[in-house]
């Protein structure tokens, strides 16, 4: 049995030593030089470059409509994944084509999403004829702070099949008896989806959260294929902040940025698992 240990090391080592060459050291590496002047010395000026970045107006724009986008974008995803996922367990077998239909964007590269996209939210688009048909003026959808609005729904129309992709192998393997008992006692949809799926699908819900919130922060190829390196004040991300100082050569904002931004997410995620670890234990 331990020889067997022995030699699975040999098989992993491989991809322990990329693991560390291209992703531990360079991490290891970038803190030490988020803590440098970016001279020729590099000499060591510890937090200064942090309360030089924290005190730009640009960085704390960028931050704050990331960590807003993120949260109005992760709730759709979770609501309308787990909805769909709860109707297509429904359909057993004959769910398989509309999950590949729902999965389909997920595949799709994002430049012919964007392309459907802006025709669809352009001035005189199927968006803004519907809306003239309901009687209300047409909008600016590309070209005004109401960006948001076109890149949110492009995300979650995204993302959303891998989501319920998720959901529904989870929700195959909850028992069928819950359900039946359920129904004799006269619970209805709603109430078996919040005291009994929920309940017992709650690490893969979690898992669909996470997912969910992490990819938000990658809203940035479709508000820079729209708007370019400096877009409206509203869509402006943390993103395009440390692209433009990448461009400019600022490594050091650069690096003190993703740290700062990879520090906020460590503590979200502390706090999530927490409360996790938390109602867990309440329950048992």
């Amino acid at each position: 049995m331990f020889a067997k240990k022995r030699s699975l090391w040999l098989f992993l080592l491989p991809g322990l030593m990329g693991l560390m060459v291209f992703h531990l050291v360079p991490f290891i590496g970038g803190i030490y030089f988020s803590l440098t002047d970016g001279t020729v010395h590099n000499r060591l000026v510890w937090f200064e470059n942090y309360r030089r970045v924290w005190g730009n107006a640009a960085f704390r724009q960028g931050l704050g409509n990331s960590l807003e986008l993120s949260l109005l974008s992760t709730p759709l995803i979770f609501l309308f994944s787990f909805v769909l996922a709860l109707m297509l367990k429904t359909l057993r077998e004959r769910s398989l084509p509309y999950r590949n239909i729902l999965l389909m964007p997920y595949l799709v590269p994002s430049s012919a999403l964007l392309i459907i996209w802006m025709v669809l939210f352009d001035y005189g688009g199927i968006v803004n004829r519907l809306v003239v048909a309901l009687g209300l003026e047409r909008v600016m959808w590309l070209e005004s702070g109401a960006l948001r609005v076109p890149i949110i729904l492009l995300y979650v129309w995204k993302n959303m099949g891998f989501s319920v992709v998720i959901f529904s192998a989870a929700l195959q393997s909850l028992p069928d008896e819950y359900y039946e008992f359920a129904m004799l006692e006269g619970a209805g949809p709603v109430r078996q989806a919040r005291s009994i799926t929920l309940p017992l699908i709650l690490p893969t819900a979690f898992l669909v959260f996470v997912l969910a919130w992490v990819n938000a922060f990658k809203i940035f190829k479709e508000v820079y294929f729209i708007g370019g390196a400096y877009p409206r004040d509203e869509v402006y991300t943390l993103q395009h902040f440390m692209n433009n100082r990448f461009t400019k050569l600022e490594y050091q904002d650069v690096t003190t940025a993703a740290y700062s931004f990879a520090l906020i997410v460590l503590v979200f995620f502390a706090l999530l698992y927490a409360r996790k670890g938390v109602r867990g234990h309440d329950r048992y």
